[in-house]
């Protein structure tokens, strides 16, 4: 039977060291196609055709540089037309470059060419302009197998797309030796039983889409301290040895249907006795130990014949005829093409190479030609190429690969994820040479994060005093995995001084290795790896840190003594907000971008300067951006860390939760009368209205009440010096602009308006801002603290809300807060910094119905903690039964769809919503421009906020444009209907 049919199983027994050791081998040839016999008579009746020349062409496989000038790129197509050439390595270049030239070569063909390229982490590894996925160290560390595979799966994808048919993965080399030069991050680890399960994997991956797989570096480079492309390692472990750890994954792959083996340039005494003999030239490697001890019968590549580790050994040439004979079939990236073709072909004359050794070759080569699709070929679509290299898809899986490898390997008093976030005071120092600044934005998603950086060690201590956490992100280069990864002696000695002061969490952003240098981490109270400084994973080693999500993976290596391979603990997910693509949570990105066509005809039509929008499902934000600009003259852009008035977003933001707070603490219940909460209301007619029915918006009171009006000028219509002043003073102490202080004895004025206003004549529903001045002076009066000092201090720092507050110029720079209004109605000037509505300015800044300033992405969380039923980052801000009681709408029966507090959709054919939205939703919406949703059933939040009144509070296109809900429904038309 000839050997490429299906084979009978096999055991083969190896005797070594006296120890019986059973190795496997293929099962079924793994060129085979599934019609056999239609590939076979395909092989013989091609092979029957060709010439002598065209035999030995086939052996060879060319190395091409696509970036190439093209008087060289010339030569190569006259080498491949001339030798009939075999095969064709790509080497650096660019994606479209390569592609005409793949169509080019093989135009000159007789035989279309096998197209091979390195692709251990994707085409990335060798072109410009296409996909980087993890390295395989970083995969190493990933416990879920499937997504190994998947990421064969994708990288086989792109190969084919460009037409390549081989990639010289999987690395199976076990990095045993920390300085291996060569291998490193590009092994999947140490252990050999994680490589091969990795290996495995991805080789199955590659199967799947399509591509041929390589085993590399065989039969093993991963315990080597020299680089076999400059000299030739030597491998000093005795025979049991190697084929209990090195040969281990080759057994696995073999059986399991491995396309094709590389062999490396190694000295291996145990295996080859002659001196200094490379593995790629040993008949006792290839025929003994590869072929006969592991059965395989699939191609046999050498590794580059130009590398000094071969190429010292022999002559240009004289190299190649020696690895043929030694047993390989295809010669990579010969020295000396003519010269080395020239001494096969006299050696296949003279009879030193026979027939039946070279058609032993030269068919398993078209074997794979044929099981690639080359007996019809097709030549490379140029169309939209690198979009196909560069896909949503492959985003969606490096992120989750991220995520699964990131690995805590200490964690002293379960520091990680920071939780307490009121009483922390984090730094973030950035070392190694390069950039951290994603790591450290993303630390600021979830905290105020101070970036400390100065020359002195002694300046850094001084400080850092006032800090409870420091967190040191160790950045190096991921420009690919040969680059350095150790820490210079400096930054170990400042590191040791800064962990004597302060507890430091150590985030590593390049291999693990990097630990090995340090001579103790006992005074680190925590470790993280992250294994590449990619912009990915410094996002994802955030979240672990403040437990958006939670950290699961485990150390492909060993760190010294004290990490071992598998070290790996699990840190919690306390459910604070991550970050991912919408796809994630099954929503559609394509769709989505409705969404941005919507916001550019707003900003084009000057619905509003500009606009920050963020979108959240399953507690992770998957839409988070900034339009526009603070202002029509286009001078600063809106950034996501910008913050907003958010206008009556306030009432469910700030005085609604501490509401909340009081109804769970008996404090007050939502029968509580206004004549119990303020006892100055006692004898008014609003004495009896309940807290249910006013902030149900059912109680009879009025919209508003105008205040400012009655602090104006009579004549000039300018606020009055008799309740104004340009600078503060003990009696005028309520700043309502810039240069323009309120008398603070007139708050109570205004209660005693609110008090004596008249009640509507009838019964219906009416929104108004009246209940939450009235809560507001309950509140305070409860706790004896004002508003705004209440809500940082119980919500918004513990919730890690950094922007969201009163008073923002007294927290934030003034370039970060949106301008509101150029008010000449009332106060002469551009409202920036100051809280846009009138009342609230006249309190001092601090409303229970508004004065509340925040980013989008705060006020995402302190929606998503209702969502969570009042749980968010591992703290109960309120109960499940207390968000639900103010989540009911107690009045629809009387065609009032309000909640306690909150919003609620529409119950006819017009309200707050697209009408998409489930009953059990609520949200509100801002005078200013501003929108919240929230979505119990999709756990779906949705934040619009826009200063849609800057410069003209009377420009209302955004309101009649319904952009808000319009918004809103193209969101509901991006979730993927469920199955």
């Amino acid at each position: 039977m000839p050997y490429f049919l299906r084979l009978a199983f096999t055991i083969f027994i190896f005797i070594a060291s006296g120890n019986v050791v059973p190795v496997f081998a293929q099962q079924i040839h793994p060129l085979e196609t599934p019609d056999a016999e239609r590939q076979r008579q395909w092989v013989e009746d091609t092979y029957a055709r060709m010439s002598l020349r065209e035999k030995v062409g086939q052996l060879f496989m060319i190395d091409v540089t696509s970036s190439d000038p093209t008087s060289k790129l010339l030569k190569k197509k006259e080498l491949i037309r001339k030798y009939h050439l075999g095969g064709v390595i790509f080497m650096k270049g660019g994606p479209r470059q390569q592609a005409k030239l793949t169509n080019e070569f093989q135009s000159l063909s007789k035989i279309p060419m096998l197209i091979g390229i390195d692709a251990e982490w994707g085409l990335s590894m060798r072109l410009d302009s296409t996909y980087a996925f993890p390295w395989n160290m970083t995969l190493g560390a990933i416990q879920d197998n499937q997504l190994i595979e998947q990421t064969g799966v994708r990288i086989a994808e792109h190969c084919r797309r460009m037409g390549v048919h081989f990639n010289f993965g999987p690395v199976l080399d076990i990095n045993t030796n920390p300085k291996n030069p060569i291998i490193g991050n590009r092994s999947f680890g140490e252990d050999k039983i994680n490589v091969t399960q990795k290996a495995s994997a991805f080789m199955k991956g590659l199967h799947k889409g399509g591509l041929l797989s390589c085993g590399k570096h065989f039969p093993g480079h991963g315990d080597t301290d020299a680089d076999s492309h400059k000299t030739l390692p030597t491998v000093l472990f005795d025979d049991k040895r190697i084929d209990q750890v090195e040969l281990y994954p080759y057994r696995r792959l073999i059986s399991e249907g491995l396309s094709s083996v590389m062999v490396a340039h190694l000295n291996i005494p145990a295996l080859e006795a002659r001196p200094n003999t490379p593995s790629s030239i040993s008949s006792n490697i290839i025929e003994g130990v590869l072929k006969d001890r592991l059965g395989f019968n699939g191609l046999i590549f050498t590794d580059a014949l130009n590398m000094k580790g071969a190429s010292e050994y022999k002559e240009s040439g004289e190299i190649d005829l020696a690895a043929f004979l030694a047993g390989n079939d295809i010669l990579l990236i010969s020295e000396d093409i003519p010269k080395a073709f020239q001494l096969v072909i006299a050696a296949c004359y003279n009879g030193t190479i026979s027939e039946k050794r070279l058609s032993h070759s030269v068919k398993k080569i078209l074997m794979a030609k044929y099981k690639v699709g080359l007996h019809d070929y097709r030549p490379i679509d140029l169309f939209h190429l690198t979009p196909d290299l560069n896909t949503r898809k492959d985003e969606l899986l490096t992120q989750r690969l991220y995520e699964d490898a990131i690995t805590v390997i200490k964690n002293k008093e379960n520091i990680l994820p920071i939780k307490g976030l009121e009483k922390q005071k984090i730094a973030y120092i950035p070392m190694g040479d390069d950039d951290g600044t994603l790591f450290f934005e993303a630390l600021n998603t979830y905290a105020q994060v101070d970036k400390i950086e100065e020359n002195s060690l002694t300046r850094i201590i001084e400080k850092l005093q006032p800090y409870t956490q420091v967190i040191v992100g160790f950045h190096k280069s991921s420009a690919h995995p040969w680059k350095s990864y150790q820490f210079k002696e400096k930054e170990m000695v400042w590191l040791y001084e800064i962990a004597r002061q302060k507890d430091i969490i150590l985030s590593v952003f390049t291999s693990p290795y990097a630990l090995l240098d340090a001579k103790t981490t006992t005074n680190f109270e925590a470790i993280q790896i992250a294994y590449q400084n990619t912009p990915v994973a410094q996002q994802k080693a955030a979240q672990v840190i403040f437990g958006a999500r939670g950290s699961y993976g485990k150390l492909p290596v060993a760190i010294g003594t004290d990490y071992k391979v598998g070290t790996g603990i699990e840190t919690l997910n306390l459910g604070r907000l991550a970050f991912g693509l919408p796809e994630m949570e099954g929503v559609n990105s394509i769709k989505l971008r409705f969404v941005d066509s919507l916001v550019q005809q707003a900003l084009r039509e000057e619905m509003t300067p500009g606009l920050q929008l963020l979108i959240a499902k399953n507690n992770r934000v998957i839409y988070n951006k900034s339009f526009g600009y603070h202002t029509y003259e286009k001078k600063l852009p809106v950034r996501d860390t910008d913050v907003y008035d958010l206008a009556s977003l306030t009432k469910i933001l700030a005085t609604l939760p501490m509401v909340m707070k009081m109804y769970e603490n008996e404090k007050i219940s939502l029968n509580t009368t206004v004549g119990e909460l303020v006892p100055s209301f006692q004898g008014s007619n609003k004495e009896s209205i309940s807290v249910k029915d006013m902030l149900s918006h059912y109680a009879r009171l009025q919209a508003w009440i105008p205040f400012y009006q009655y602090t104006l000028d009579s004549i000039t219509q300018k606020p009055s010096e008799l309740y104004y002043h340009r600078k503060s003073s003990d009696l005028f102490t309520n700043q309502v602009a810039k240069n323009l202080f309120f008398r603070k004895d007139m708050t109570d004025s205004i209660f005693s308006v609110i008090r004596d206003s008249e009640l509507l004549p009838r019964l219906k529903y009416k929104y108004s801002d009246l209940p939450y001045y009235i809560l507001k002076k309950n509140i305070e009066a409860q706790y004896n603290a004002n508003l705004d000092v209440l809500t940082h201090q119980l919500f918004y720092a513990p919730l890690g809300a950094s922007t969201m507050g009163y008073l923002p110029l007294s927290r934030l720079d003034k370039d970060r807060i949106v301008p509101t209004e150029d008010d000449q109605m009332f106060r002469g000037q551009v409202i920036h910094g100051f809280v846009h509505d009138q009342g609230a300015a006249l309190l001092g800044g601090v409303g229970g119905h508004a004065g509340l300033f925040g980013s989008a992405l705060d006020v995402a969380k302190v929606m998503q903690m209702y969502l969570n039923k009042g749980m968010y980052g591992g703290k109960q801000y309120v109960s499940s039964a207390t968000v639900d009681a103010f989540n009911t709408c107690y009045y629809c029966h009387k065609k009032v769809r309000r909640g306690i507090g909150f919003d609620k959709p529409q119950l006819r054919d017009s309200g707050p919503t697209c009408g998409c939205v489930s009953m059990s939703s609520f949200g509100h919406s801002g005078f200013t421009g501003t929108y919240t949703w929230a979505d119990p059933e999709e756990n779906l939040v949705y934040v619009f906020l826009s200063n849609r009144t800057y410069p003209d509070v009377n420009n209302r296109k955004l309101i009649r444009s319904d952009l808000r809900t319009k918004i809103q429904q193209r969101i509901y038309d991006a979730i993927e209907k469920k199955s």
